[in-house]
């Protein structure tokens, strides 16, 4: 089981003291967690299951459910390209075979430099921007490969 920082160590004990019941701190305890370490992998899953008194296949049920969370190491920049029926329609699926060539990596895979990781995800809620990407949290709408390009440009 690896060890956690003292400084994330602390916010989880003052995050645990607002609930009664800590399993209720588990979305919050597993985002510090990835903030410390990047990812949560099954190391990850028993420790936070160690710290809320959970059995580790309880915390791996959470993690492999939500796509907030991150189960292996992921580049400093996080794509995620909307592939619902609304972006499809608008031109996502030849945008998602721009962005592979264009960084070399599969879905799911990252730059060799460390620098992207590209996702494909069902619905982002932003059918207005449509076609539509997420990276690192912040939007981009009506996308083209040209738009794309001044995006990552920018993310030097």
């Amino acid at each position: 089981m690896r060890e956690i920082s003292p400084e994330a160590r602390e916010k989880i004990d003052a995050l645990l003291k607002r609930y009664p019941v800590k399993r209720s701190a588990l979305l919050e305890v597993l985002h510090i967690v990835q903030e410390e370490w990047g990812y949560i992998d099954g190391e990850g899953e028993e420790t936070v299951a160690s710290l809320l008194g959970l059995e580790p296949v309880r915390v791996h049920e959470v993690v492999s459910f939500y796509t907030m969370y991150e189960r292996k190491p992921v580049g400093n920049h996080i794509i995620r390209v909307c592939r619902n029926i609304t972006c499809t329609l608008l031109g996502a699926e030849s945008l998602i075979h721009y962005l592979k060539r264009k960084l070399k990596v599969d879905e799911g895979g990252t730059t060799s430099d460390g620098r992207f990781t590209l996702e494909t995800v069902e619905c982002l809620g932003a059918c207005e921007l449509a076609p539509v990407m997420q990276i690192d949290g912040e939007f981009y709408g009506h996308l083209t490969p040209e738009k794309i390009d001044e995006i990552l440009e920018r993310m030097k």
